[in-house]
């Protein structure tokens, strides 16, 4: 990974949902938590990363920052939601308590060797990935990890 261009940089992105109580019982069957000083009545801060948060809000609440119209999310794509796990089967597990929880399969597996992933669309309709990427990928990056891989495969 490359250095932060600031190390105290945090990352906030914002959505609206239609009802925050029914969206936190969501996302917690997924497996995130809520900072609770962050949290109230309209609006609900979820743990994503260390410095990285989606701020659940309700569309009240949303409209208050957004000094545009709320596009409606089941008929406009604005922005797709992505996060890593751990394996590949968590990967799916994850997929699996979406889709048990309520969200719609947006496609299936996608499997490029490097990096496993799944999407779906939450209750609300906002896109999102579940996916895991191989550690070495990730040090090396992806056309480094399959050069290397390549000449593993190939005899000497």
């Amino acid at each position: 990974m490359t250095t932060p261009a600031h190390a105290g940089r945090m990352l906030f992105v914002s959505i609206p949902v239609t009802d925050l109580e029914r969206s936190k019982a969501f996302f917690e069957k997924l497996g995130f938590g809520f900072n609770p000083k962050f949290t109230d009545e309209s609006s609900a801060c979820m743990l994503v990363g260390e410095h990285a948060f989606v701020m659940l809000l309700d569309r009240e609440k949303f409209a208050e920052y957004s000094k545009l119209p709320i596009a409606d999310p089941t008929t406009h794509a604005l922005a797709l939601y992505s996060f890593g796990v751990s394996s590949r089967a968590e990967v799916d597990t994850v997929s699996a308590a979406a889709l048990a929880a309520g969200a719609t399969e947006a496609d299936g597996a996608e499997d490029y060797g490097f990096m496993y992933s799944r999407s779906f669309f939450d209750l609300d309709g906002h896109g999102w990935q579940v996916m895991w990427m191989d550690p070495a990928a990730v040090e090396q990056g992806p056309e480094a990890f399959a050069a290397a891989a390549q000449d593993a495969d190939t005899p000497a």
